[in-house]
């Protein structure tokens, strides 16, 4: 009988996607993405559409989340548990300045999948881990045209995260196929990803490809 190892190997890598900032064409939008979930593993997609009105962010919900759910790809809501708990996503993602953890927790359930940004610090990671979190974010680590960004961790971050804590951690910000895999190597066990994907010059779905051959070749 073979050895069995004292520590169990960490999970591969996967793909974090997130909707662009903005969908000018939904029906479109949700072809484009069936093709792209089709074409390779995607953990969860995240709907950031910062500048959309409610009841915009609830239709592309709506539009969304059947073609997400039947690939067992995770929906989560970019900022408004409340949103989230209506539409019926997977989570939702806060921000530090967004709603304490505990209250979109009692508002989502405890079954819902709560991630939270904690920038370049450990610090807020840890309290994010200790008050409940299913994931905590670290970024941006790439220069990024999506958002805005001030923080800039070093990779080792998600190393020691990975070493002492079990939530799960995901790398975001600049993430193309070019970094991803160092990303992963150092610890991430998700790395999140936009313009890369939407804006490859091939399109989505060999962005998608092309990410989950990186990443199969990290671990």
């Amino acid at each position: 009988m073979a050895k069995q190892p004292l520590i169990p190997a960490r999970p591969p890598c996967r793909l974090y996607l997130i909707t662009p900032s903005a969908i000018p064409d939904l029906e479109a939008f949700v072809l484009t993405l069936a093709n792209a979930l089709d074409a390779g593993d995607v953990a969860a997609l995240q709907v950031r559409l910062k500048a959309a009105d409610d009841p915009g962010v609830l239709a592309a919900v709506e539009a969304i989340l059947p073609v997400a759910q039947r690939r067992g790809v995770a929906v989560i809501l970019n900022d408004r548990p409340d949103l989230a708990k209506r539409s019926g996503c997977d989570g939702v993602h806060l921000g530090q300045s967004d709603m304490p953890l505990a209250e979109a927790r009692r508002i989502m359930g405890p079954e819902a999948i709560i991630g939270v940004t904690c920038h370049d610090s450990r610090e807020l990671a840890m309290d994010a881990a200790e008050a409940g979190a299913d994931y905590v974010a670290f970024g941006a680590f790439h220069p990024t045209t999506t958002k805005a960004t001030t923080h800039r961790p070093d990779p080792e971050i998600l190393t020691i995260w990975q070493e002492t804590v079990e939530v799960p951690c995901v790398a975001i910000g600049g993430v193309t196929p070019q970094n991803a895999a160092a990303l992963a190597k150092a610890g991430a066990d998700f790395v999140a990803v936009s313009s890369a994907v939407w804006d490859h010059p091939g399109g989505p779905a060999p962005a998608v490809r092309e990410f989950n051959q990186v990443l199969a070749s990290a671990n």
